[in-house]
């Protein structure tokens, strides 16, 4: 019998590779994706617990889902199953269950595997006319990965592909080690198998995901340690994996045969988001990143040098706590000096149960929009400048999807900037299907225009 699965994923790419592998577990028991919650038997919310405010979001939305529920079940008897998953879960799924009673499942971001199970758990507490409830957020002796199933769908040429998980660098500002656990790399022959699935079903680019993704320290059959630049090294020999990228680093792991990759490689495609969070030594420490700006000056450095031509990303807290007004001025100083072709930026904002949530010396919020305003005006000029560059150059993109207008199509230069791409010319009256089946292929493309956010340009 098939039954509707309607997910909703928050925050970042590994919830996305999560939501995808959640969607493989439950497919054996006839369950299909809906875009519609209010047609699902099970709904099921990936949470995250980055992002400020992010518990209250999830109980928002765990408030309308419950009037679709009341009003199934007022209108066919038809039953809904609410389940929340992921880092918020992992962090509160005792007040979770305590705060919504309509919640029939809790499950952290290492059981999801065990989702069948849980599922029959809760139609027995319901056949018995009980309230259902079902929580796994433990960290399980044994991994997860080696109880998914093969991925039978992808949705499109472009994949994430697990590598790496959880986190041991303890910044002060950071749920993630408590979340998903202390790091795990999954085995090199599991990954190399995945991605030759991936392969088979049509992809032909892959992003490695992690929390730390450049702490990858795999173990092969032969019981060697391998590296990120030796996996992707074995990744490159793969037929038909075009191309290799990789987030999210950490400095501290960014070593000497992964840079060097950068300029050896030629499917590692020139970019790198490589976070560093603030320009001021004392709030790095402050941060316990263990790592100053001159040893990020010097990968970058070292990168450039390897890779004239790569395009970086970094991620930027302001108003982190004792930020003081130069040490908001050493993170400008730090951007203006690199140069970025993009960059995330956002407020400090308290996770609970984090030391910096309780220090003392808490920013005013004003002064956190004002620097946020100051550093986002330089960030996003950085990024218009570096795309505006692009205008009158022909590069290798891949054709990934249809665009919002007919007649583009979508994709990704090598430096990860969103391309549209005008294929009017060659429609010339020809059917859309004929122009959407060049999707998943590369073309050399000449940019003819950019804007903050993307290039524009025409098939040549």
């Amino acid at each position: 019998m098939t039954q509707k699965l309607y997910i909703k994923t928050y925050g970042c790419q590994m919830n996305v590779y999560d939501t995808k592998r959640m969607t493989d577990v439950l497919a054996p028991l006839g369950f299909e994706r809906t875009e519609d919650p209010a047609d699902a038997h099970l709904v099921i919310l990936n949470t995250c617990h980055i992002r400020e405010k992010a518990a209250e979001k999830v109980y928002s939305d765990i408030g309308r889902i419950r009037l679709m529920k009341e009003k199934r079940l007022e209108n066919n008897g038809d039953d809904m199953v609410i389940a929340v998953a992921g880092c918020v879960a992992q962090a509160e799924g005792a007040e979770i269950m305590r705060r919504q009673p309509v919640v029939d499942m809790v499950l952290g971001p290492q059981t999801y595997h065990r989702l069948p199970d849980m599922l029959e758990k809760v139609a027995e507490q319901k056949k018995e006319r009980r309230t259902a409830r079902v929580m796994d957020t433990d960290f399980p002796t044994e991994s997860k990965f080696d109880h998914l199933p093969e991925e039978k769908v992808v949705e499109g040429p472009a994949s994430f592909l697990s590598v790496q998980e959880g986190c041991d660098k303890f910044c002060t500002f950071c749920v993630v080690p408590y979340t998903r656990g202390a790091e795990f790399s999954r085995p090199v022959e599991q990954i190399e198998e995945e991605a030759r699935r991936l392969v088979e079903l049509g992809v032909v680019e892959v992003t490695l995901l992690g929390q730390n993704v450049n702490a990858y320290h795999g173990t092969s059959k032969a019981g060697n340690t391998v590296s990120l630049a030796e996996l992707i090294a074995r990744l490159d020999k793969i037929e038909g994996l075009e191309r290799i990228r990789y987030t999210t680093s950490h400095p501290r792991d960014m070593q000497d045969d992964l840079i060097d990759a950068h300029g050896e490689i030629a499917s590692l495609m020139p970019y790198l988001h490589l976070p560093i969070q603030s320009g001021s030594n004392a709030i790095l420490e402050a941060m316990n990143r263990k790592h100053t700006t001159d040893r990020y000056y010097d990968i970058i450095e070292r990168l450039r040098k390897a890779r004239p031509d790569i395009s970086l990303s970094s991620d930027f807290i302001v108003g982190f706590p004792g930020e003081t007004d130069a040490d908001f001025e050493d993170t400008m100083t730090l951007v203006d000096t690199v140069k970025y072709g993009s960059a995330y930026s956002f407020k400090y904002s308290p996770r609970p149960g984090t030391p910096a949530s309780v220090m003392e010396t808490q920013v005013d919020e004003a002064v956190k929009a004002e620097r946020l305003a100051r550093l986002q005006d330089l960030i996003n000029q950085q990024q218009f400048d570096y795309n505006k560059a692009a205008v009158g150059q022909t590069m290798r993109v891949l054709l990934e999807r249809p665009s919002r207008d007919v007649g583009f199509l979508a994709g990704r230069s090598p430096y990860m900037q969103a391309v549209h791409m005008d294929v009017r010319k060659m429609l010339d009256g020809k059917p859309e299907e004929e122009y959407t089946s060049l999707i998943g292929q590369f073309a050399e493309v000449k940019i003819t225009g950019a804007g903050p956010n993307s290039l524009q340009g025409e098939l040549v």
